[in-house]
């Protein structure tokens, strides 16, 4: 059996766009090693989750692993908390949140307290809000905690009963259809109220967790706004994270069988983010740790390249989850995300792949989803997939982009097939 490399390029599939002379930031990138790739295996487009669905990365990568996450999905809160250590029990209410900047009303200026946040800063303002906010319309007790820059976990425990996670986001931009979180690729940038998803609307359990969430929401305000934290921030120009905004509530914790029951091989993984560690440690991937990005694209991506070549022995197979392009394309930063795919070509690919044995190795390489530049947001758009190395015989494609791909022999997959296709041409 060949050993299986599966890296995913998170949000890496995008639109033509006018800064780059209506091409995508993956076919503008010099990407020579992607694109040797592409030249000697097959390519094709996927649909990570289905057609005309814009998947959050948790859905998506649910589903790129092969699993149906419309049978094992139950909310982001859950995933993210169980990676940060915190416990949720069946009727907890377990959310993904963001520290976010409100101005008049219930305006929201910036989503992400304009990406500067620092996670120092975050965990004070967590303190704060541990310490001060007390939760009386449901009585309940709650754990908060900042995870990396502006993201956090909020999990609230009921002292009776339960809560139901059929509530909506407060975060405006993501909707909730079913179980699934949506991006929305327009919406207004004001505070939604958190209620009772539509048919549930008489569901107890549902409007006890949307009482609560709205009693947080509001009561984390009132601490954040007067922090002295970010009573420093204001005065030195910058914006102040003085709103908690929710999103992709859970109420109890997924139960997939381990990738090891589902296709017999043994799986280690490189993740960057809280969910994509979630899903690792719920799926039974053995998690190997490497230190978050420091900013330095060079020294992390080639820091990358060593661990994997380090670990691949060790397994069947290697999962690797690189956050890279997906920030610089929610700013709308064509040119910006254009080089974070040549510096992981430059830096990450260009240090692993001629240390390969590819007549030994599977390379597959795809995204989570798009997030195309002009949209600044997740899209239903398919992503590139190319698979390489093995038995594998080139498809006739020159190089790897959202265009080239059309023409690949793999045609249009959707996500739960990918992992048992790499599976099958291991063997081979």
């Amino acid at each position: 059996m060949k050993k299986i490399l599966y890296v995913v390029l998170d949000g890496l599939g995008d639109r033509p766009h006018p800064d780059l002379n209506n091409k995508t930031p993956l076919a503008a990138a010099a990407t020579p090693y992607l694109d040797k790739l592409a030249k000697d295996g097959q390519t094709g487009l996927m649909y990570t989750v289905a057609k005309d669905i814009a998947p959050e990365s948790d859905i998506a990568v649910i589903s790129i692993l092969g699993y149906d996450a419309h049978k094992y999905y139950t909310g982001r809160g859950p995933l993210e908390s169980y990676a940060e250590g915190l416990e949720v029990k069946d009727g907890d209410l377990a959310y993904r949140v963001n520290f976010a900047t409100l101005g008049e009303g219930k305006q929201i200026i910036d989503r992400r307290v304009d990406r500067n946040l620092t996670t120092e800063e975050a965990a004070e303002l967590s303190k704060e809000i541990n310490a001060k906010v007390k939760l009386t319309s449901v009585k309940s007790d709650f754990q908060f905690k900042n995870t990396i820059g502006h993201r956090g976990i909020l999990v609230i425990h009921p002292h009776q009963g339960k809560f139901s996670a059929e509530v909506t986001n407060t975060d405006p931009a993501y909707d909730k259809v079913g179980h699934f979180g949506v991006a929305k690729e327009k919406f207004e940038k004001v505070l939604q109220e958190c209620k009772p998803v539509a048919g549930k609307e008489n569901l107890p359990a549902a409007i006890n967790a949307a009482k609560v969430t709205n009693e947080f929401v509001e009561k984390s305000h009132q601490i954040l706004e007067v922090s002295a934290i970010n009573q420093k921030r204001g005065a030195q120009g910058k914006l102040k994270g003085n709103l908690i905004l929710t999103r992709d509530a859970g109420d109890r914790l997924p139960k997939f069988p381990s990738i090891q029951e589902r296709f017999g091989i043994n799986i280690g993984c490189f993740v960057e983010m809280p969910v994509e560690r979630g899903i690792a440690l719920l799926t039974g991937m053995q998690v190997i740790e490497i230190p978050l990005p420091s900013g330095n694209l060079e020294k992390d991506y080639k820091l990358r390249a060593k661990k994997v070549l380090e670990a691949l022995n060790q397994f069947d197979g290697l999962y690797i989850h690189i956050k890279g392009p997906d920030e610089p394309a929610h700013d709308g930063k064509a040119q910006e995300k254009k080089q974070a795919i040549a510096a992981i070509d430059k830096f990450f690919f260009a240090n692993l792949i001629p240390h390969l044995d590819m007549e030994a190795c599977l390379v597959c390489v795809t995204a989570d989803h798009s997030t195309p530049c002009i949209l600044k947001a997740h899209s239903a758009d398919p992503v590139p997939v190319l698979i390489a190395g093995g038995s594998v015989d080139s498809d006739g494609v020159e190089n790897f982009s959202e265009k080239s791909c059309v023409k690949g022999s793999l045609k249009i997959l959707s996500g739960p097939q990918l992992m048992p296709l790499l599976i099958e041409l291991s063997k081979k």
